[in-house]
């Protein structure tokens, strides 16, 4: 049977974490080493931030809720378990952990940046796969195993009460009403970052199966703030071609940058393109731009 994939979120939807998982959670959970969280549509997602990454860009330390968000995505199809995901990976890490997935099955379906001029440089790995949840887990944990990617829990030490604080409260300097009333839309904190996700009015498929927002097919859009008045955001659009040039200059003229657009899935229906962007700007300049983008694409009525 034939392997699919996807994206990005960058940026995270969340979710509540899985209590009384199902079988095939426990096993992905065990054979990961990590647990994971129940989202809308029976997926099971595990995040996996590249906390031990310090990367900086135009000044900024990108938090990992920003732009170094791994994750992988799990949802039963037929007696198999499907997976789709994004790695975040550093240019050394690449051809080791592509090459496990490889031999355990596991396609990579993209293999791109999303953001320039960062350091460390980091690439992003889209995935897919499927077959038994314990067989696909202990293959992703394998090929992560050649990264330095992260398996503990980001809020180690912490209390329960605490970890939630630190993980849902806003950030100094980042008003978050005016952020919602200026996309339209309300997002959520997350590692103190706001993340913002944006759904399209069709239903996205890749070789018939949907991909629904929490496997990577909504715009993501992601904010951290950087000082009084000012921001950072980046994220990806995903666009229908007739979208992809308005979008960039919905972008331009309020001077976010763009930079990449690439496709995430093999066999989308429709044909989708994720357009990665960049700004480091007065807060409300970059939300009004980031609305004007959001106006030329066909998204979900809330």
């Amino acid at each position: 049977m034939r392997i699919l994939t996807t994206v990005a979120v960058l940026g995270l939807v969340l979710g509540t974490p899985a209590s009384g998982a199902e079988g095939w959670q426990q096993e992905i959970a065990s054979g990961l080493g990590k647990q994971g969280t129940d989202m809308p549509g029976g997926v099971y997602r595990v995040g996996l931030p590249r906390t031990d990454l310090d990367v900086t860009l135009d000044g900024v330390a990108i938090k990992p809720a920003l732009a170094l968000g791994s994750w992988l995505a799990f949802k039963p199809m037929g007696n198999e378990i499907m997976v789709m995901g994004d790695l975040v990976l550093t240019q050394e890490e690449i051809n080791p952990v592509l090459a496990r997935l490889e031999q355990g099955g596991v396609e990579i379906t993209a293999l791109h940046n999303h953001l320039l001029r960062s350091s460390p440089a980091t690439m992003y790995m889209h995935v897919h796969g499927h077959g038994a949840p314990a067989k696909l887990a202990a293959t992703l944990r394998e090929a992560l195993n050649a990264s330095k990617t992260p398996f503990g829990a980001e809020t180690a030490g912490l209390s329960p009460q605490a970890a939630e604080e630190a993980s849902t409260t806003p950030a100094p300097n980042l008003d978050t009403a005016a952020l919602d009333q200026a996309l339209g839309r309300k997002g959520k904190m997350n590692g103190g970052v706001y993340q913002v996700t944006v759904s399209r009015a069709e239903a996205v498929k890749d070789g018939g199966m949907e991909v629904s927002a929490a496997m990577g097919s909504a715009t993501a859009i992601n904010i951290q703030p950087t000082g009084p008045g000012k921001a950072a955001a980046t994220g990806d659009f995903v666009l229908a071609a007739d979208e992809v040039n308005p979008v960039i200059k919905a972008l331009q003229a309020s001077g976010i940058e763009v930079t990449a657009v690439h496709n995430h899935m093999l066999n989308d229906e429709p044909r989708l393109f994720f357009m990665h962007f960049w700004a480091n700007d007065d807060t409300a300049k970059v939300a009004k731009g980031l609305r004007a983008a959001l106006d030329q694409v066909k998204t979900a009525k809330d």
